[in-house]
């Protein structure tokens, strides 16, 4: 279990991993943040960057919130930190 600290952009043109700025991964999603759009678009982006089912991700903290806490279950941290960033588009 691994928990990751992610700066969330909703509203944005694509989903995309930025890069990671003052020690949080920093991502955009599509989604609006309403009822959960855009926590839903994070958990599975990272789902799909980490290789497991959207199942075993969820947002652990800050919900409402740019900044969260993204948990992934079954994946290690820096296996994790390096997946999504090389989804990066920097």
């Amino acid at each position: 279990m691994t928990d990751v600290s992610v700066r969330l952009q909703p509203r944005a043109r694509r989903d995309e991993v930025v890069g990671e700025r003052a020690g949080a991964i920093v991502i955009r999603v599509t989604a609006p943040p309403v009822d959960g759009k855009a926590n839903a678009a994070l958990c599975a982006l990272v789902a799909r960057a980490a290789g497991v089912p959207p199942s075993r991700v969820s947002v652990v903290r800050g919900q409402t919130s740019r900044d969260k806490v993204v948990r992934v279950e079954g994946v290690d941290e820096e296996l994790l930190k390096k997946a999504l960033l090389s989804q990066s588009s920097n």
